[in-house]
């Protein structure tokens, strides 16, 4: 009887290690990249459709702006189609190659302990942030940590329009986002990156799409260091609870917060 508890032990030490997320699709790291670039880029397909409507009512050009910035639901709209665009998108190059969304972290219910630990990890998250931050602008005095991301909605008054503002923000991004980000891209290059490097890569390309480049304005690099620093935390909540559940969690109370702190804050004691 006293030889099992050796035999167990030994038996310990010969299995291999976790490695932690590595899925083994058939594609590479670097189409990975590629179908992520198209999906942020459809986006702008979809802004160019949504001028259809302007021009069946034969607005000019100055009306159709007014309802493309002004109007919550143009606004909602968007950011609807855009979202259900790349989801679209990403589930016909996973359908030709026979993977479901399953595997990219949809495969269980959600639990409490994702919740709690997305909690814990925007603390940790908030804390590492305003650290980060503090030392950069130090560094870099010239870096203006006041530029504002330019969300739209910036009309968005009442029960309803305040509704469809946070759904835009805070529901729908985070799920398509952590699907592609965390679930796609990062599952992708973690076939052939190690977990530290895969991470990074996946928060820079995360955070160069939060740049907002080409919207006219100077690119938003407050934001790309946020996002950065967040992905990470999130990548971390992928691989620890092996779901995407977490992440959207810790992604959506971190979009939530900035709604409150734009929307409902301001607006009542601004």
């Amino acid at each position: 009887m006293a030889i099992l508890p050796e035999t167990e032990k030994l038996a310990k030490k010969a299995r291999p290690k976790r490695e932690g997320f590595k899925p083994n699709w058939p594609w590479s790291s670097l189409t990975a990249v590629v179908v992520v670039i198209i999906l942020y880029l459809s986006q702008y397909v979809v802004a160019f459709a949504l001028l259809i409507y302007p021009a069946i009512r034969h607005w000019d050009g100055a009306q159709s702006q007014n309802w493309l910035t002004n109007s919550i639901v143009a606004q909602f709209v968007f950011v609807l189609l855009a979202e259900g665009v790349t989801i679209l998108l990403l589930w016909a190059f996973l359908k030709r190659h026979n993977v479901s969304f399953r595997s990219l972290g949809w495969n269980r219910w959600p639990k409490w302990s994702d919740l709690g630990l997305a909690v814990l990890a925007f603390i940790a998250y908030f804390i590492v942030l305003a650290i980060v931050l503090q030392v950069v602008t130090s560094l870099v005095p010239s870096l203006n940590v006041n530029q504002k991301q330019q969300l739209g909605f910036t009309n968005a008054v009442g029960a309803w329009q305040l509704a469809l503002t946070y759904i835009s923000l805070a529901v729908l991004p985070p799920i398509v986002e952590e699907t592609v980000f965390r679930g796609f891209l990062y599952g992708s290059l973690r076939k052939s990156l190690p977990v530290i490097q895969a991470t990074l890569a996946t928060s820079v390309l995360f955070g160069i799409a939060h740049l907002e480049l080409g919207s006219g304005a100077p690119p938003l690099w407050t934001a790309a260091i946020d996002v950065f620093i967040l992905s990470l935390a999130l990548v971390t909540l992928r691989v620890r609870t092996g779901s995407l559940w977490s992440s959207v969690f810790l992604h959506s109370l971190k979009n939530t917060v900035a709604f409150l702190a734009l929307f409902v804050f301001i607006g009542t004691f601004g």
